[in-house]
Formats: structure tokens, C-alpha cells, sequence
């Protein structure tokens, strides 16, 4: 039996027939029918409905992933497009999936496991171009879609975290041995300067220890008459000599030295050492010429 009137749901539109033959389109609310001609045969959803695809494709490089796209789309908001969605397709969801997977396995093989983690924006573009062309004859207008997750066999994500770690290890490696480098040439020319401070001050000393011996012995010459150089040298020389003997003797660390103290010996030990200061006087020259 024919009502004459129905009530629509908001957020749908009703699809009217009058003897089986396509009528019109009623919308929310109360609408009047014509009594034994027209009815209400079905409806149409406005609201916007979402689409989950999970497709399993292969990469360039070989890897099976699966890549789960979702699709968001609703009628287009005119008469002819609510006609087409109810009428000319039947199961939008089963159209809209066979696309997907047509476009995701036509895009991906294309590209390696890395690139297709970049690109997924773009593979996402070219899925909703694609359905758009394709369900905009059917009533539908696709509002978006995405490449939500992509998810690759799990020994293979195991083994994309190895490589990640190995290769930040590595350079944290070379890092470390940059700074161990550094360190050590550092330490290495703090010690050259070091020594060669060292002997600079060494050769200053010696250089003044002469240069004092020398204006000590003229001004003994000077001040002493009938005395030489010479026996004012050997005089210095053997006084040094008594200092030294008594530094090792006050200190509580020295070894045991057997020394002769004859006089014969006494002259050989002077001369030794005034052998020594010559020598020196002659290194001690050396550095003050390089200054």
C-alpha cells in the first residue's frame, strides 16, 4: 500500500519513483508523495564516509609491504549525481577499492622501500586523481585520500633499524677517533714546546752563569794585584767544587761518592772542571747567537 507522505533523516536524501520510473529527489524533512504513483524507494547518505584499503604490493627493490590507504568521499551535492550514485553503482566501496589497488601496484614497484616512505604524499596524490576521474561519473566526489601506513615484513623493519644503528655507530666511531687524534697532537706539541722551553731556559742560565764568572774574575784581577785569570779561575773552580760536595753531603737522599782529596788530585779535579766550563761557555754562545 502507497503512503502519501514520507519523512527523510538528515544527512540523507530520498530517491522517488513514480510507477518504477525515476521521479525525484526529496530532501530532509516532510515531503508530500502522490498518492498510488509515487514512493520512496530508497535513499542516499550525504555525510562523508571513509574507505580503509590494506594492498600488498612489492617494491623496486624486491620487499613486499603492505600499504593501507584511506579514502574519504561522498555524492556530489546536485540531483544528477545523487541519480548516479543510486543508480548506476551498486557497491561504491568494491569500485573505489579495485582503483586503489590498481593504482598502488602500478606506483610502487616502481619505487625502492626507502623512496616509497618520501613519496607516499605523492602516491596519495595519484590515487585521488585517479579515483576522482573514475567515480565523478558515478555521483561521488573523492574530499581526500591517504597513505596511512606502510608496513613492510617485520625481519625487513628489523633490519632497516640495523643498518640505521651500524651506520650512526660508525660515525660516532670516527667522531671519537677525530677527538682522541686531537687530543694526542695537542699533547704532543704542548711537550715539544715544553722542551723546547726548557732547553732555552737551560741555555739562558748557563749563558749567565759565564757571563757572571767572567766579570767576576776582572774584577778580582782588578781589585788583587799580582793575580791572573788563571788562578782566579782555579780559585772559583775549586770553590764551586766545595759547594757541590757539601750540597751532596746535606742531602739526605745522595748516595755514597768515594772523591780523592790529595793535592796532586786536587789540580787534575780543577783542571777537569775548568775544562767543563769552557765547554759550556761554548754551547751557552750557541743559542745567543740564534736570538
Amino acid at each position: 500500500m502507497m503512503s502519501c507522505c514520507t519523512c527523510v533523516d538528515q544527512g540523507e536524501v530520498g530517491v522517488v519513483e513514480n510507477l518504477g520510473k525515476f521521479s525525484r529527489i526529496i530532501y530532509p524533512g516532510w515531503n508530500w508523495l502522490t498518492p498510488c504513483l509515487e514512493s520512496r524507494t530508497g535513499r542516499v547518505s550525504t555525510r562523508i564516509k571513509q574507505l580503509d584499503v590494506m594492498c600488498e604490493t612489492k617494491t623496486k627493490d624486491n620487499v613486499f609491504v603492505n600499504i593501507v590507504v584511506s579514502v574519504q568521499y561522498v555524492p556530489a551535492q546536485d540531483e544528477t549525481s545523487y541519480y548516479n550514485a543510486f543508480y548506476k553503482l551498486s557497491q561504491p566501496d568494491s569500485q573505489m577499492r579495485a582503483y586503489v589497488f590498481d593504482v598502488v601496484r602500478s606506483c610502487v614497484p616502481q619505487q625502492l622501500l626507502d623512496n616509497v616512505f618520501e613519496l607516499k604524499d605523492e602516491i596519495a596524490t595519484t590515487i585521488k586523481s585517479a579515483l576522482s576521474e573514475s567515480m565523478g561519473s558515478f555521483g561521488f566526489q573523492i574530499v581526500e585520500a591517504l597513505v596511512t601506513d606502510i608496513q613492510p615484513d617485520s625481519k625487513v623493519k628489523m633490519a632497516m633499524n640495523e643498518i640505521n644503528a651500524a651506520s650512526r655507530l660508525r660515525v660516532a666511531a670516527q667522531e671519537k677517533a677525530e677527538a682522541e687524534k686531537l687530543v694526542i697532537v695537542k699533547a704532543a706539541e704542548a711537550d715539544a714546546e715544553s722542551k723546547y722551553l726548557a732547553g732555552l731556559g737551560i741555555a739562558r742560565q748557563r749563558q749567565a752563569i759565564v757571563s757572571g764568572l767572567k766579570e767576576s774574575v776582572s774584577n778580582f784581577s782588578a781589585q788583587v794585584s799580582g793575580t791572573s785569570a788563571q788562578q782566579v779561575m782555579d780559585m772559583m773552580i775549586l770553590t764551586q767544587y766545595f759547594d757541590m760536595l757539601r750540597e751532596v753531603g746535606t742531602k739526605g737522599q745522595g748516595s755514597t761518592m768515594l772523591l780523592q782529596q790529595s793535592p796532586s788530585t786536587m789540580s787534575d779535579v780543577a783542571r777537569q772542571i775548568r775544562s767543563g766550563f769552557l765547554v759550556r761557555e761554548a754551547e751557552a754562545s750557541v743559542p745567543s747567537l740564534v736570538n
